[in-house]
């Protein structure tokens, strides 16, 4: 029996990959072919999708980009054989955008069947949670601080301070709380994998929570990633199966019972208090604080947020111990970041490795530079409410302390690259428009900040004032720095001021 794997990720399935599959079992049927399907998740080689994977004696050989038309032309070429083709990428492990990386948390993603627990465990899978079991609650959190985890979520906050202040936490319950709401434009690493491994964001939870004493957890995600919740309710359900949610946790007599929750789609529930009030069945809007979440959280409860990827490393940590991790990265930044690639790129995709690789090895090596063919002239790194870096500056280090001192964010790893066409005061009026959009409403410096910024750059690009209203700009951005409640006001000048700064040339056409 021949084993072929076809992705089922959401960026595969969006160019045929569900028709490739067909193809493949009704094609090796018909041919009496001894064939069987696997619906793995993806490589995050997204210009190779749909890509196909044969099991050979040398490896997982690749075809793509492949349609269902090319099917029955690569099974005569002799594909299940691992035969070259026009198509064929060699074995996929071999290949140098993927042995370049170092990947911790997608270390499974593509690799395995996602709804398979025996090929989970096959690959590690439940290594960290029976280490945590075994080890008990202060160690697990010690080797969380030992690693040096900051959350992925965009704020960068060193994960394990947060596990130990809600296990300090006196209460009659306590949440941990997954917030897998990824609105920021460019991002898909939160989707991507609780499609290709969500067993590990399951099994990350369950380790906070015997790390906090938190015995209820929950799932957040937005309605606008079917295929990633249809994916994480089947993974539950097979999970409470196994065992390793619900009663007697692998027998070790703890309860860890776990759901999912999907919102609406409002961006501001990316903000941890916001996702909170939407749990609680309210309209997303920003607490003020103090109280902290991990003291006042869900139900007023001590609760811990992070977000998905956060979690999803934490199994790696626990398994491999905090002193493997923490031998990754660069400064204070350690570990491996999941960035993904996108806009004008020639290569869209995943790539994990370790902090401190420059922005133009990321653009140029990983990106292989624009799809148009045309000189880079700006990237967004950390979403819509980071900085543009110019070209000039590509060479600035992606870790936490380097984007800041360059005056951006590395945010939840989102790269998006324009070429020499782009009309940087239209993207900053973007900023202020997207924020105008999404903001929840609840402070005057973002709700109506951000709508006098759309005015005020329309009046720039038009010619009206130019001079006075660039100095008006610049002090609204001040304003929404320093008075809005939480970051996505806070943020907003972020990506404006850097247009300003480095592309000035186009407010004065």
């Amino acid at each position: 029996m021949t084993t072929v794997y076809v992705p089922r990720d959401s960026a595969a399935r969006s160019v045929g990959a569900d028709d490739v599959a067909d193809a493949l079992v009704r094609e090796t049927g018909s041919s009496g072919l001894d064939v069987t399907v696997v619906r793995n998740g993806s490589r995050g080689m997204l210009w190779c999708e749909p890509l196909i994977e044969v099991v050979t004696d040398r490896g997982r050989v690749g075809y793509g980009p492949s349609s269902s038309a090319d099917v029955a032309g690569l099974l005569e070429a002799g594909m299940l054989t691992g035969t070259d083709h026009e198509t064929c990428v060699g074995v996929v492990d071999d290949h140098p955008w993927l042995t370049s990386q170092q990947r911790v948390t997608f270390a499974r993603v593509g690799v395995i069947d996602p709804l398979d627990v025996a090929d989970f465990e096959a690959h590690g899978g439940l290594s960290g949670l029976r280490r945590a079991l075994e080890i008990g609650p202060a160690a697990v959190i010690q080797e969380v601080l030992d690693s040096g985890l900051r959350g992925r979520g965009g704020a960068g906050f060193p994960a394990g301070i947060k596990w130990r202040t809600v296990s300090e936490a006196v209460a009659d319950q306590k949440y941990v709380c997954c917030n897998a709401d990824e609105g920021d434009s460019g991002t898909y690493a939160d989707r991507m994998l609780m499609e290709g491994d969500p067993f590990t964001l399951i099994e990350g939870m369950v380790i906070a929570g015997i790390a906090t004493g938190a015995t209820r957890g929950f799932i957040y995600s937005r309605s606008e990633y079917p295929d990633a919740n249809a994916t994480i309710r089947t993974a539950l359900e097979v999970a409470a199966t196994h065992g390793f949610v619900g009663n007697d946790v692998l027998g070790s007599g703890y309860t860890f019972e776990l759901s999912h929750r999907v919102g609406a789609g409002a961006y501001i529930c990316g903000e941890e208090t916001a996702m909170l009030e939407s749990l609680e069945g309210r309209r997303g809007m920003v607490r003020s604080k103090p109280p902290i979440p991990a003291l006042v959280g869900l139900f007023g409860r001590p609760t811990l947020v992070n977000n998905a990827l956060t979690l999803a490393t934490a199994p790696m940590i626990i398994a491999d111990g905090g002193a493997a991790y923490q031998a990754l990265g660069s400064d204070r930044s350690r570990g491996t970041q999941v960035f993904q690639l996108s806009g004008n790129v020639a290569r869209g995709g995943i790539v994990e490795v370790p902090f401190g690789i420059s922005l133009r090895a990321m653009v140029e090596d990983y990106a292989g530079g624009t799809r148009s063919g045309r000189p880079v002239r700006a990237v967004l790194v950390g979403g819509p409410l980071g900085a543009y870096v110019p070209a000039a500056d590509l060479d600035v280090a992606l870790d936490y302390e380097a984007m800041i001192a360059a005056g951006g964010m590395i945010g939840h790893g989102g790269i998006v690259v324009f070429d020499d066409t782009v009309d940087m005061a239209e993207q900053a009026r973007f900023a202020m428009e997207f924020c105008s959009k999404e903001s929840c409403g609840k402070c005057t410096p973002c709700r109506v900040g951000a709508v006098r910024g759309v005015e005020v750059i329309d009046r720039i690009r038009w010619g009206v004032d130019r001079a006075d209203n660039l100095v008006l700009l610049n002090d609204l951005c001040d304003l929404m720095t320093d008075g809005s409640l939480c970051a996505m006001g806070g943020l907003t000048p972020m990506p404006v001021r850097s247009a300003l700064r480095h592309f000035s040339e186009d407010f004065e056409r």
